[in-house]
């Protein structure tokens, strides 16, 4: 199969969808693989670090687009990458379709065959691929908050973890999915004051005997939530429905509590955001204030930090690439249901009922 990498293009995004070892390993495997020149550099690899283990190179993304069978990217197509797309083309990348219905539809008009990295599945029931990013996300959340509530960048001026003689500050985490417990680990290592919310009681009692004294949970009823918002000065939105749009769990009103220079990093945005003030941001411009609180809403978190998350992200891509070019779509989809399990656009139609349910689009299942 010829397999294309095209240069990501959305704002500050520096990860790249295969890097050289990646490619080495398809190249082996008997596939071409064309990389746009410059993909590589935000990580720091160059053209000669692709040629080196057999990639081909191209002057640009159209190109790209034009000799290749299947498209490997990190974020989703923006409006030009769309308009390159055909129906002979395989998209494997991160699309968060709930929250885009302008990208759906544009996926659906092309034609294309569009798998999403954030809804392939494992036998556990977990995502694989959304996994590696989640965990960057959630340690960045909390590097972020304890940023934000400095001073000079418009915070209350509290050191996260206090000091001695002086109380940490109250970091409530709402969700205890991957971004949750990986946004507590690093909150704990601060010495913050943590709490978990989550709606499900036996995640909450594995939390309880991951962290023992560490961290306290709670169940997160609206109540719950809402006292959680008043008195805590950094709030991290990690709720995750697969393949749909994330639930508004903090209210404007909830807001008004909240103390004057409080941070909240809202790490479901890419589905829509958990806050109801919440808007996507870019790293150039990455908080916006609501009420006097700091909102974080960085739509693509990991690519502030691009070499440690395309590493993380392509050693878990890698064997679905591998499938994906050695059998086809229909015929991985077919050999992996958990594959399948990524579909999100087949021959025009949203194949993932969540999408289609929130979206308002027609919804066709897979037949295979």
């Amino acid at each position: 199969m010829r397999i294309g990498v095209p240069k990501e293009i959305k704002n500050h995004e520096y990860r790249v969808g295969l890097t050289p070892a990646s490619v080495a390993e398809l190249v082996h495997a008997g596939h071409e693989v064309l990389v746009e020149t410059k993909a590589g550099m935000g990580i720091d690899f160059d053209d000669a670090a692709y040629t080196a283990v057999g990639a081909k190179i191209a002057p640009d993304a159209a190109a790209v687009f034009a000799g290749s069978d299947m498209i490997v990217k990190v974020k989703e197509p923006q409006p030009q990458e769309i308009a390159m797309l055909e129906p002979r083309h395989l998209l494997f990348t991160y699309l968060h379709l709930a929250a885009d219905k302008p990208q759906a539809e544009g996926l659906m008009a092309s034609g294309a065959t569009c798998i999403a990295y954030e809804t392939v599945t494992s036998n556990s029931g977990a995502l694989p691929l959304l996994k590696p990013m989640s965990e960057v996300a959630g340690r960045m959340s909390v590097q972020v908050a304890s940023h934000y509530l400095e001073k000079e960048q418009g915070g209350r001026g509290e050191l996260l973890g206090g000091v001695p003689g002086v109380a940490p500050c109250k970091v409530a985490i709402l969700g205890g999915g991957v971004s949750g417990i990986n946004a507590a680990q690093m909150a704990t290592g601060q010495r913050a004051d943590v709490t978990i919310y989550d709606i499900n009681n036996e995640r909450l009692a594995e939390l309880d005997m991951h962290f023992g004294s560490q961290i306290k949970t709670a169940y997160a009823s609206k109540a719950a939530i809402a006292e959680a918002v008043k008195t805590s000065q950094v709030v991290i939105g990690a709720v995750l429905v697969p393949g749909a749009a994330a639930p508004k769990l903090v209210t404007r009103e909830m807001l008004k509590t909240m103390m004057r220079g409080s941070v909240l990093v809202d790490i479901a945005i890419d589905q829509g955001g958990c806050f109801e003030t919440s808007h996507a941001t870019t790293h150039d411009n990455p908080v916006y204030e609501v009420d006097g609180v700091i909102h974080y809403c960085v739509a693509n978190m990991p690519g502030a930090v691009a070499r440690t998350s395309a590493f993380a992200l392509n050693n878990a891509t890698l064997p679905f690439v591998l499938k994906l070019a050695n059998l086809g779509a229909e015929g991985a989809m077919k050999a992996d249901k958990h594959l399948a399990n990524g579909l999100n656009v087949y021959k025009g139609k949203i194949a993932f009922k969540a999408v289609a349910d929130d979206l308002d689009l027609p919804y066709e299942a897979w037949a295979g």
